[in-house]
């Protein structure tokens, strides 16, 4: 195993640094649509709560790599020019929008009526509650699977490898054909994986005891 990283180092940083980009552009984009949707099946209008759900089933049912592919081969055919990393992002961050709704979702509802009923008693609009009142404790709340759906996300993001996104399970491949190696290059971006995530792990615990 250390043979194959001393060997095969740069290429396995350069995969580790599209692994990285891939997952903290994925987790932002993932995290804003997530609040939106998760916002809209709490909404009052019955065809907000809808339109929420329905792309949170869909979502959360359509395997990440069918989603990918969609992107890779669909889009490029028909709509515009994509490489794999930019299609691979995309499906990264749709798929796991759809689970940060329901996490958010949760948290929201678990939040009581009251807290609502009196931020609107106060004069607050019903967005301004939402921003102010009920969120900041909805987050609060759903640390924890937040914080699972962070470390998966990073996981996931190993679908790039099936669309030439340039990242460590597609560097793990391209060594492990080259070297003939297999066990100990899957074995070397394991290592890798969990170096990433282990801290957003620990992180997000600490934020827990820390906040709670």
């Amino acid at each position: 195993m250390i043979n194959i990283f001393a060997k095969f180092s740069s290429q396995l940083l350069v995969g580790l640094g599209w692994t990285v980009l891939s997952s903290i552009i994925a987790l932002f984009f993932s995290l804003i649509i997530g609040t939106i949707f998760a916002i809209m099946e709490v909404l009052p209008s019955k065809v907000m709560r809808v339109i929420g759900h329905a792309y949170v089933e869909i979502m959360r049912n359509i395997p990440l790599l069918v989603i990918t592919m969609f992107f890779y081969l669909v889009i490029p055919m028909y709509v515009v020019k994509i490489n794999g990393f930019t299609a691979g992002t995309i499906g990264l961050t749709l798929y796991t929008s759809a689970f940060i709704a329901e996490t958010i979702r949760s948290g929201i509802q678990s939040v009581s009526n009251g807290q609502m009923e009196g931020a609107r008693s106060t004069g607050m609009t019903y967005w301004q509650a939402m921003r102010y009142i009920i969120l900041p404790q909805a987050f609060k709340i759903v640390i924890p699977p937040l914080g699972n759906q962070f470390v998966n996300l990073v996981k996931n993001s190993s679908v790039l490898a099936f669309v030439a996104g340039f990242d460590l399970m597609y560097q793990a491949n391209s060594i492990a054909s080259t070297t003939f190696d297999t066990i100990n290059s899957y074995l070397v971006v394991g290592v890798l994986y969990l170096i990433v995530t282990l801290p957003i792990s620990y992180y997000m615990r600490h934020l827990e005891k820390k906040l709670g």
